[in-house]
């Protein structure tokens, strides 16, 4: 008998998109998470067809067991109309928002929580959904602040794409609900669902453009300050 984690899944999910491949340990995972349900259709690729998961042999014993009930999804309280607040997402519909919700963690934080500190190994983004953050640096002891991140957008991006060290500390200015999307999960996502990376991809791609365009803003007025002020001299 075929040792049955060698043996390869695809689920049909409700957005319309095919998730996967995927073993069988993963495949158990998204049923007691609810992610599959009995009639969610699966592919076997060992037997090169399409199921629903409640009459295939591997997995409609365990749905006697669990009754078939949902189980609690990794982020209780977010519904996918709540993204739409986050600019990242403004690329995608509501069935792939409600799709990229189980790839998520919600952080709720204090104020003045620290989310990372300058120097840490970056392997996750945040999303900014409730409250207001601050990134800063210590320069001789003083803080001096970087940038404000409030409701709608995000930090540590280039974290999932090098997981280098992050270059400043944090904090919560208020209290503050966070996505948090780790490298690990992002792999996940382009693994099992890359039709679902496609349109995050791109609004992380305008996020970056963006950040670049106001930089380079930022520096050229700097040099035009300083000729200015060495002019007046």
């Amino acid at each position: 008998m075929q040792d049955q984690n060698n043996v390869y899944f695809r689920t049909w999910g409700p957005d319309n998109i095919s998730y996967g491949p995927m073993e069988l340990p993963a495949l158990v995972t998204w049923l007691r998470q609810g992610r599959v349900l009995r009639t969610t259709w699966v592919f076997s690729e060992q037997r090169g067809e399409w199921a629903r998961a409640g009459e295939m042999i591997e997995l409609k014993g365990l749905f006697k067991s669990t009754g078939g009930a949902p189980a609690a999804g990794a982020t209780p309280g977010i519904t996918p109309g709540s993204l739409r607040r986050i600019k990242i997402f403004a690329d995608m519909d509501e069935r792939q928002l409600a799709s990229f919700l189980s790839y998520m963690e919600v952080l709720k934080l204090l104020p003045n929580a620290i989310v990372f500190n300058k120097g840490d190994h970056g392997d996750a983004m945040f999303l900014v959904l409730e409250g207001e953050l601050r990134a800063r640096v210590m320069v001789e002891g003083r803080e001096s602040t970087l940038a404000t991140m409030t409701v709608g957008e995000c930090f540590g991006e280039m974290a999932v794409i090098d997981e280098g060290p992050r270059s400043a500390d944090v904090l919560a200015n208020h209290e503050c609900v966070l996505l948090k999307i780790s490298a690990a999960a992002l792999k996940r996502v382009f693994k099992e669902a890359p039709a679902l990376a496609a349109p995050f991809l791109l609004g992380l791609s305008k996020t970056i453009s963006s950040r670049v365009r106001k930089l380079t803003k930022r520096y050229e007025d700097s040099i035009l300050f300083a000729r200015t002020a060495n002019l007046a001299k």
